[in-house]
Protein backbone atom coordinates (compact mmCIF):
# COMPACT_ATOMS: atom_id res chain seq x y z
CA UNK A 1 0.00 0.00 0.00
CA UNK A 2 3.06 2.04 -0.70
CA UNK A 3 3.60 4.92 -2.75
CA UNK A 4 6.53 3.99 -5.27
CA UNK A 5 10.07 4.35 -4.61
CA UNK A 6 11.31 7.21 -6.87
CA UNK A 7 14.36 6.25 -9.89
CA UNK A 8 17.49 7.63 -7.96
CA UNK A 9 16.13 6.37 -4.25
CA UNK A 10 16.08 3.06 -5.87
CA UNK A 11 19.34 3.20 -7.55
CA UNK A 12 20.84 4.25 -3.87
CA UNK A 13 18.95 1.51 -2.20
CA UNK A 14 19.71 -1.24 -4.07
CA UNK A 15 23.46 -0.36 -4.80
CA UNK A 16 23.39 0.38 -0.99
CA UNK A 17 22.68 -3.52 -0.06
CA UNK A 18 24.58 -4.86 -2.68
CA UNK A 19 27.41 -3.55 -1.42
CA UNK A 20 26.78 -4.18 2.25
CA UNK A 21 26.33 -0.62 3.26
CA UNK A 22 22.85 -0.45 3.67
CA UNK A 23 22.68 3.10 4.05
CA UNK A 24 19.39 4.07 4.04
CA UNK A 25 17.26 7.66 2.71
CA UNK A 26 14.30 6.70 3.56
CA UNK A 27 12.09 5.28 6.42
CA UNK A 28 11.71 1.53 6.21
CA UNK A 29 8.08 1.01 8.25
CA UNK A 30 6.63 3.85 5.76
CA UNK A 31 8.49 3.33 2.53
CA UNK A 32 9.48 -0.87 1.75
CA UNK A 33 6.21 -3.16 1.61
CA UNK A 34 7.02 -6.82 3.50
CA UNK A 35 8.04 -8.32 0.23
CA UNK A 36 10.89 -5.85 -0.42
CA UNK A 37 12.38 -5.92 2.88
CA UNK A 38 12.63 -9.67 2.60
CA UNK A 39 12.84 -11.36 -0.52
CA UNK A 40 15.12 -7.84 -1.52
CA UNK A 41 16.98 -6.57 1.20
CA UNK A 42 16.75 -9.89 3.92
CA UNK A 43 18.13 -11.75 0.59
CA UNK A 44 21.25 -9.31 0.13
CA UNK A 45 22.03 -9.19 3.69
CA UNK A 46 22.54 -12.67 3.45
CA UNK A 47 24.60 -12.48 -0.11
CA UNK A 48 26.56 -9.68 0.11
CA UNK A 49 27.76 -10.84 3.89
CA UNK A 50 28.96 -14.28 2.18
CA UNK A 51 30.59 -12.05 -0.55
CA UNK A 52 32.99 -10.39 1.88
CA UNK A 53 33.78 -13.64 3.50
CA UNK A 54 34.21 -15.61 0.34
CA UNK A 55 37.10 -12.67 -0.80
CA UNK A 56 38.71 -12.79 2.20
CA UNK A 57 38.87 -16.85 1.84
CA UNK A 58 40.84 -16.04 -1.35
CA UNK A 59 43.18 -14.06 -0.39
CA UNK A 60 43.85 -16.59 2.05
CA UNK A 61 44.27 -19.34 -0.36
CA UNK A 62 46.33 -17.00 -2.27
CA UNK A 63 49.09 -17.18 0.83
CA UNK A 64 48.48 -20.80 1.59
CA UNK A 65 48.73 -22.00 -2.16
CA UNK A 66 51.90 -21.49 -4.11
CA UNK A 67 52.49 -22.16 -8.04
CA UNK A 68 49.00 -21.58 -9.14
CA UNK A 69 46.55 -19.70 -10.59
CA UNK A 70 43.36 -21.01 -8.62
CA UNK A 71 41.76 -19.41 -5.78
CA UNK A 72 38.77 -21.69 -5.27
CA UNK A 73 35.30 -21.34 -6.77
CA UNK A 74 33.49 -18.44 -5.77
CA UNK A 75 29.95 -19.70 -6.43
CA UNK A 76 30.36 -22.88 -3.93
CA UNK A 77 32.02 -20.69 -1.64
CA UNK A 78 29.20 -18.32 -1.49
CA UNK A 79 26.57 -21.21 -1.66
CA UNK A 80 28.45 -22.58 1.96
CA UNK A 81 28.66 -19.44 3.30
CA UNK A 82 25.50 -18.53 3.20
CA UNK A 83 24.02 -22.15 4.03
CA UNK A 84 26.84 -23.82 6.81
CA UNK A 85 26.98 -20.47 8.37
CA UNK A 86 25.12 -17.50 8.22
CA UNK A 87 21.21 -19.42 7.89
CA UNK A 88 21.86 -21.82 10.87
CA UNK A 89 23.23 -18.40 13.30
CA UNK A 90 20.27 -16.63 11.59
CA UNK A 91 17.45 -18.69 12.83
CA UNK A 92 18.76 -19.52 16.40
CA UNK A 93 19.60 -15.76 16.48
CA UNK A 94 16.02 -14.63 14.92
CA UNK A 95 14.35 -17.01 18.19
CA UNK A 96 16.68 -15.51 20.95
CA UNK A 97 15.03 -11.93 19.07
CA UNK A 98 11.49 -13.29 19.02
CA UNK A 99 11.74 -14.57 22.91
CA UNK A 100 12.80 -11.13 23.52
CA UNK A 101 10.29 -9.24 22.49
CA UNK A 102 11.01 -8.57 18.36
CA UNK A 103 8.28 -8.42 16.29
CA UNK A 104 8.21 -11.17 13.76
CA UNK A 105 4.73 -11.50 11.44
CA UNK A 106 3.37 -10.20 8.05
CA UNK A 107 1.06 -7.59 9.99
CA UNK A 108 -0.14 -5.00 8.09
CA UNK A 109 -0.24 -2.76 11.19
CA UNK A 110 -2.15 -1.85 13.82
CA UNK A 111 -4.07 1.44 14.84
CA UNK A 112 -3.21 2.46 18.52
CA UNK A 113 -4.26 5.48 20.99
CA UNK A 114 -1.26 7.45 22.02
CA UNK A 115 -1.17 8.51 25.64
CA UNK A 116 -2.12 11.98 24.30
CA UNK A 117 -5.17 10.61 22.34
CA UNK A 118 -4.29 10.50 19.07
CA UNK A 119 -4.25 7.80 16.42
CA UNK A 120 -0.58 6.02 15.63
CA UNK A 121 -0.30 3.42 13.17
CA UNK A 122 2.34 0.94 13.85
CA UNK A 123 3.87 -1.04 11.62
CA UNK A 124 4.33 -4.68 11.76
CA UNK A 125 6.71 -7.23 10.06
CA UNK A 126 9.10 -9.68 9.78
CA UNK A 127 10.95 -7.72 11.29
CA UNK A 128 13.35 -10.46 13.76
CA UNK A 129 13.98 -12.44 10.74
CA UNK A 130 15.89 -9.55 8.81
CA UNK A 131 17.16 -7.55 12.03
CA UNK A 132 19.54 -10.92 13.10
CA UNK A 133 21.21 -11.23 9.66
CA UNK A 134 21.20 -7.40 9.80
CA UNK A 135 23.92 -7.66 12.58
CA UNK A 136 25.37 -11.07 12.23
CA UNK A 137 26.25 -10.13 8.17
CA UNK A 138 27.45 -6.40 9.57
CA UNK A 139 25.18 -4.85 7.16
CA UNK A 140 23.14 -2.45 9.27
CA UNK A 141 19.99 -1.55 7.55
CA UNK A 142 16.73 -1.27 9.96
CA UNK A 143 13.32 -2.40 9.35
CA UNK A 144 12.65 0.57 11.09
CA UNK A 145 13.88 4.58 10.79
CA UNK A 146 15.30 4.35 14.46
CA UNK A 147 17.14 0.95 13.27
CA UNK A 148 18.19 -0.94 16.75
CA UNK A 149 17.48 1.94 19.02
CA UNK A 150 13.59 0.81 17.61
CA UNK A 151 11.93 -1.46 20.50
CA UNK A 152 10.37 -3.74 17.64
CA UNK A 153 13.85 -4.37 16.65
CA UNK A 154 16.12 -4.16 19.95
CA UNK A 155 13.82 -4.72 22.63
CA UNK A 156 15.86 -4.87 25.86
CA UNK A 157 19.24 -4.31 27.19
CA UNK A 158 19.60 -8.38 26.91
CA UNK A 159 18.65 -8.23 23.15
CA UNK A 160 20.84 -5.19 22.86
CA UNK A 161 24.34 -7.50 24.23
CA UNK A 162 23.40 -10.17 22.07
CA UNK A 163 22.99 -7.88 18.55
CA UNK A 164 27.10 -6.88 19.67
CA UNK A 165 27.22 -10.43 19.75
CA UNK A 166 25.95 -11.04 16.52
CA UNK A 167 28.02 -8.05 14.95
CA UNK A 168 31.40 -9.33 16.63
CA UNK A 169 30.49 -12.89 16.07
CA UNK A 170 32.33 -13.68 12.62
CA UNK A 171 34.94 -10.52 12.25
CA UNK A 172 36.38 -12.08 14.99
CA UNK A 173 36.58 -15.58 14.32
CA UNK A 174 37.64 -15.10 10.98
CA UNK A 175 41.31 -14.72 11.91
CA UNK A 176 41.69 -18.39 13.53
CA UNK A 177 40.46 -19.60 10.00
CA UNK A 178 43.14 -17.79 8.21
CA UNK A 179 45.76 -19.36 10.97
CA UNK A 180 44.42 -22.99 10.10
CA UNK A 181 44.48 -22.05 6.24
CA UNK A 182 48.03 -21.15 6.28
CA UNK A 183 49.29 -23.96 8.86
CA UNK A 184 49.71 -21.53 11.28
CA UNK A 185 47.48 -20.55 14.43
CA UNK A 186 49.83 -18.06 15.59
CA UNK A 187 49.08 -16.11 12.95
CA UNK A 188 45.46 -15.65 13.28
CA UNK A 189 45.94 -14.68 17.02
CA UNK A 190 48.17 -11.93 16.30
CA UNK A 191 45.35 -10.60 13.80
CA UNK A 192 43.11 -11.13 16.04
CA UNK A 193 45.27 -9.59 18.51
CA UNK A 194 45.65 -6.70 16.61
CA UNK A 195 41.86 -6.09 15.90
CA UNK A 196 41.47 -6.31 19.67
CA UNK A 197 43.69 -3.66 20.74
CA UNK A 198 42.45 -1.53 18.29
CA UNK A 199 38.75 -2.34 19.18
CA UNK A 200 39.08 -2.29 23.13
CA UNK A 201 41.07 1.07 22.72
CA UNK A 202 37.67 2.82 20.73
CA UNK A 203 35.59 1.22 23.05
CA UNK A 204 36.63 2.96 25.80
CA UNK A 205 37.51 6.36 24.75
CA UNK A 206 33.88 6.41 22.90
CA UNK A 207 32.70 5.49 26.74
CA UNK A 208 35.04 7.87 28.36
CA UNK A 209 33.54 11.07 26.31
CA UNK A 210 30.37 10.32 26.55
CA UNK A 211 30.18 9.31 30.73
CA UNK A 212 31.90 12.44 30.77
CA UNK A 213 30.86 14.67 27.97
CA UNK A 214 31.61 18.74 28.89
CA UNK A 215 28.45 21.29 29.01
CA UNK A 216 26.02 22.22 31.30
CA UNK A 217 24.02 19.91 31.16
CA UNK A 218 25.64 16.86 30.48
CA UNK A 219 28.05 17.95 34.02
CA UNK A 220 24.29 18.23 35.54
CA UNK A 221 23.12 14.69 34.63
CA UNK A 222 26.55 13.07 34.79
CA UNK A 223 26.62 11.73 31.00
CA UNK A 224 26.37 13.14 27.52
CA UNK A 225 22.75 11.54 27.51
CA UNK A 226 21.26 13.54 24.18
CA UNK A 227 20.22 11.20 21.69
CA UNK A 228 19.94 8.36 23.77
CA UNK A 229 17.39 5.36 24.08
CA UNK A 230 16.37 5.36 27.61
CA UNK A 231 16.05 1.54 27.95
CA UNK A 232 19.83 1.37 27.40
CA UNK A 233 21.33 4.32 28.64
CA UNK A 234 24.71 5.95 28.13
CA UNK A 235 27.49 3.21 28.16
CA UNK A 236 25.16 0.60 26.21
CA UNK A 237 25.02 3.50 23.54
CA UNK A 238 28.43 4.57 23.67
CA UNK A 239 29.83 0.63 22.95
CA UNK A 240 27.03 -0.35 20.47
CA UNK A 241 27.99 2.73 18.62
CA UNK A 242 31.88 1.84 18.50
CA UNK A 243 31.30 -1.08 17.06
CA UNK A 244 28.89 -0.46 14.93
CA UNK A 245 31.37 1.44 13.36
CA UNK A 246 34.39 -0.59 13.69
CA UNK A 247 32.86 -3.33 12.23
CA UNK A 248 30.90 -1.45 8.98
CA UNK A 249 28.18 -2.62 10.31
CA UNK A 250 26.29 0.52 10.47
CA UNK A 251 23.21 -0.06 12.81
CA UNK A 252 22.33 2.23 15.77
CA UNK A 253 21.00 2.28 18.93
CA UNK A 254 21.59 6.09 19.12
CA UNK A 255 21.97 9.23 17.47
CA UNK A 256 25.50 9.38 16.25
CA UNK A 257 24.64 13.50 15.03
CA UNK A 258 24.04 13.71 19.02
CA UNK A 259 27.05 12.73 20.62
CA UNK A 260 29.89 15.10 21.87
CA UNK A 261 31.99 16.99 19.41
CA UNK A 262 35.84 14.22 20.32
CA UNK A 263 32.79 11.36 20.77
CA UNK A 264 31.60 11.60 17.06
CA UNK A 265 34.98 12.12 15.57
CA UNK A 266 36.22 8.63 17.26
CA UNK A 267 32.70 6.98 15.41
CA UNK A 268 34.52 8.65 12.18
CA UNK A 269 38.05 7.92 13.12
CA UNK A 270 36.51 4.14 13.53
CA UNK A 271 35.31 4.24 9.87
CA UNK A 272 38.64 5.88 8.29
CA UNK A 273 41.13 3.30 9.66
CA UNK A 274 39.63 1.79 7.09
CA UNK A 275 37.07 -0.52 9.31
CA UNK A 276 39.66 -3.59 10.37
CA UNK A 277 39.00 -3.69 14.28
CA UNK A 278 37.86 -6.62 13.35
CA UNK A 279 35.85 -4.37 10.31
CA UNK A 280 32.94 -6.15 8.37
CA UNK A 281 32.58 -9.93 7.47
CA UNK A 282 35.25 -10.94 5.33
CA UNK A 283 35.90 -7.57 4.39
CA UNK A 284 37.38 -6.68 7.76
CA UNK A 285 39.98 -9.61 7.90
CA UNK A 286 41.40 -8.87 4.06
CA UNK A 287 41.48 -5.25 5.03
CA UNK A 288 43.74 -6.09 8.00
CA UNK A 289 46.08 -8.32 6.58
CA UNK A 290 46.73 -5.43 3.50
CA UNK A 291 48.06 -3.68 6.52
CA UNK A 292 49.84 -6.76 7.20
CA UNK A 293 51.78 -6.33 3.78
CA UNK A 294 52.27 -2.94 4.01
CA UNK A 295 53.60 -3.28 7.36
CA UNK A 296 56.31 -5.68 6.43
CA UNK A 297 56.91 -4.03 3.45
CA UNK A 298 58.09 -0.91 5.86
CA UNK A 299 59.94 -3.41 7.82
CA UNK A 300 61.97 -4.47 4.81
CA UNK A 301 62.58 -0.84 4.02
CA UNK A 302 63.92 -0.45 7.49
CA UNK A 303 66.82 -3.29 7.58
CA UNK A 304 67.38 -3.54 3.78
CA UNK A 305 66.01 -6.91 3.09
CA UNK A 306 63.31 -8.54 0.33
CA UNK A 307 59.74 -7.66 2.60
CA UNK A 308 58.10 -11.23 3.16
CA UNK A 309 54.68 -11.96 4.76
CA UNK A 310 53.73 -16.23 5.34
CA UNK A 311 56.70 -17.02 2.90
CA UNK A 312 55.40 -15.05 -0.05
CA UNK A 313 57.58 -12.50 -1.67
CA UNK A 314 56.46 -8.75 -1.28
CA UNK A 315 57.52 -7.17 -4.24
CA UNK A 316 56.60 -4.07 -6.38
CA UNK A 317 53.40 -5.75 -8.24
CA UNK A 318 51.90 -6.43 -4.73
CA UNK A 319 52.73 -3.42 -2.71
CA UNK A 320 50.66 -1.73 -5.95
CA UNK A 321 47.41 -3.68 -5.08
CA UNK A 322 47.92 -2.99 -1.27
CA UNK A 323 48.46 0.94 -2.11
CA UNK A 324 45.57 0.89 -4.97
CA UNK A 325 43.65 -0.50 -1.89
CA UNK A 326 44.70 1.90 1.00
CA UNK A 327 43.70 4.71 -1.20
CA UNK A 328 40.11 3.82 -2.77
CA UNK A 329 38.33 4.75 0.09
CA UNK A 330 40.46 8.07 1.30
CA UNK A 331 40.19 9.63 -2.21
CA UNK A 332 36.27 8.36 -2.46
CA UNK A 333 35.11 10.23 0.73
CA UNK A 334 37.61 13.62 -0.21
CA UNK A 335 36.43 14.12 -3.64
CA UNK A 336 32.99 13.55 -2.47
CA UNK A 337 32.78 16.06 0.40
CA UNK A 338 34.48 18.70 -1.69
CA UNK A 339 32.01 17.99 -4.54
CA UNK A 340 29.72 18.17 -1.89
CA UNK A 341 30.47 21.38 -0.33
CA UNK A 342 31.05 22.82 -4.04
CA UNK A 343 27.66 22.38 -5.09
CA UNK A 344 25.17 24.39 -4.31
CA UNK A 345 22.11 21.85 -4.91
CA UNK A 346 24.00 19.68 -2.04
CA UNK A 347 24.93 22.69 0.38
CA UNK A 348 20.97 23.51 0.12
CA UNK A 349 20.07 20.23 2.00
CA UNK A 350 22.57 21.35 5.27
CA UNK A 351 20.33 21.76 8.51
CA UNK A 352 23.63 23.18 10.19
CA UNK A 353 26.38 25.00 8.51
CA UNK A 354 30.05 25.48 9.68
CA UNK A 355 31.72 22.99 11.54
CA UNK A 356 29.50 20.24 12.35
CA UNK A 357 27.98 20.63 9.03
CA UNK A 358 31.15 19.60 7.27
CA UNK A 359 31.25 17.54 9.55
CA UNK A 360 27.66 15.58 8.66
CA UNK A 361 28.64 16.12 4.89
CA UNK A 362 32.07 14.19 5.73
CA UNK A 363 30.42 11.37 7.62
CA UNK A 364 28.17 10.83 5.34
CA UNK A 365 30.90 10.41 2.52
CA UNK A 366 33.31 8.57 5.32
CA UNK A 367 30.05 6.20 5.80
CA UNK A 368 29.22 5.27 2.32
CA UNK A 369 32.53 4.63 0.60
CA UNK A 370 33.48 2.66 3.92
CA UNK A 371 30.33 0.66 3.36
CA UNK A 372 29.19 1.09 6.71
CA UNK A 373 25.63 2.84 6.12
CA UNK A 374 25.35 5.29 9.69
CA UNK A 375 24.60 8.43 9.27
CA UNK A 376 25.54 11.76 11.44
CA UNK A 377 21.77 13.35 10.01
CA UNK A 378 21.49 17.05 9.97
CA UNK A 379 21.70 16.96 6.03
CA UNK A 380 18.34 15.77 3.71
CA UNK A 381 20.08 12.96 1.97
CA UNK A 382 17.22 11.75 0.23
CA UNK A 383 18.05 14.14 -2.99
CA UNK A 384 19.35 13.25 -6.69
CA UNK A 385 22.42 14.83 -5.73
CA UNK A 386 23.02 12.84 -2.66
CA UNK A 387 21.19 9.60 -3.87
CA UNK A 388 23.25 9.48 -6.68
CA UNK A 389 26.72 10.71 -5.65
CA UNK A 390 26.73 8.23 -1.88
CA UNK A 391 25.75 5.29 -4.44
CA UNK A 392 28.63 5.39 -6.70
CA UNK A 393 30.99 6.15 -3.15
CA UNK A 394 29.26 2.96 -1.96
CA UNK A 395 29.21 0.92 -5.39
CA UNK A 396 33.17 1.92 -5.82
CA UNK A 397 34.21 2.02 -2.33
CA UNK A 398 33.13 -1.70 -2.16
CA UNK A 399 34.35 -3.41 -6.00
CA UNK A 400 37.23 -1.59 -6.37
CA UNK A 401 39.23 -3.28 -3.38
CA UNK A 402 37.69 -6.35 -3.72
CA UNK A 403 39.31 -5.94 -7.22
CA UNK A 404 42.62 -4.89 -5.86
CA UNK A 405 42.25 -7.93 -3.40
CA UNK A 406 42.17 -10.30 -5.90
CA UNK A 407 44.83 -9.06 -7.91
CA UNK A 408 46.80 -9.04 -4.84
CA UNK A 409 45.66 -12.53 -4.32
CA UNK A 410 46.51 -14.19 -7.62
CA UNK A 411 49.98 -12.80 -7.68
CA UNK A 412 50.79 -14.45 -4.39
CA UNK A 413 49.28 -17.94 -5.32
CA UNK A 414 51.75 -17.76 -8.34
CA UNK A 415 54.65 -17.39 -5.99
CA UNK A 416 57.04 -20.07 -4.88
CA UNK A 417 57.35 -20.15 -1.20
CA UNK A 418 60.59 -18.22 0.11
CA UNK A 419 61.80 -20.52 3.29
CA UNK A 420 62.35 -18.90 6.47
CA UNK A 421 65.08 -17.75 7.60
CA UNK A 422 66.92 -15.89 10.94
CA UNK A 423 66.81 -12.77 9.56
CA UNK A 424 62.95 -13.38 8.36
CA UNK A 425 60.20 -10.78 10.43
CA UNK A 426 58.25 -13.04 13.15
CA UNK A 427 54.59 -12.12 11.92
CA UNK A 428 53.43 -13.53 15.43
CA UNK A 429 55.08 -12.30 17.63
CA UNK A 430 54.13 -8.98 19.85
CA UNK A 431 56.59 -6.58 17.97
CA UNK A 432 55.07 -7.36 14.48
CA UNK A 433 51.40 -7.19 16.62
CA UNK A 434 52.85 -3.56 17.61
CA UNK A 435 53.92 -2.18 14.36
CA UNK A 436 51.07 -3.17 12.49
CA UNK A 437 48.94 -1.09 14.57
CA UNK A 438 51.25 1.92 14.50
CA UNK A 439 51.39 1.06 10.89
Amino acid sequence: GFGPVQPDQAWNTAVSFVTNTNWQSYSGESTMGHLVQMAGLAVQNFTSAAVGVAVAVALVRGFARSKTDQLGNFWVDLTRICVRILLPVAVIGATLLIVGGAVQNLSAGTDVTTLAGATQHITGGPVASQEVIKELGTNGGGFYNANSAHPFENPTSWTNWIELFLILLIPFTLPRVFGRMVGDRRQGLAIAGIMAILAIGSVIALNALQLHGAGTVPTAVGAATEGTEARFGVSNSATFAAVTTLTSTGAVNSFHDSYTALGGMITMLNMMLGEVAPGGTGSGLYGMLILAVITVFVAGLMVGRTPEYLGKKIGAREIKFASLYLLTTPALVLVGTAVAMASKQARSSMLNTGAHGLSEVLYAFTSASNNNGSAFAGISVNTEFYNTALGLCMLLGRFLPIIFILGLAGSLARQQPVPETTGTLKTYQPLFVGMVVGV
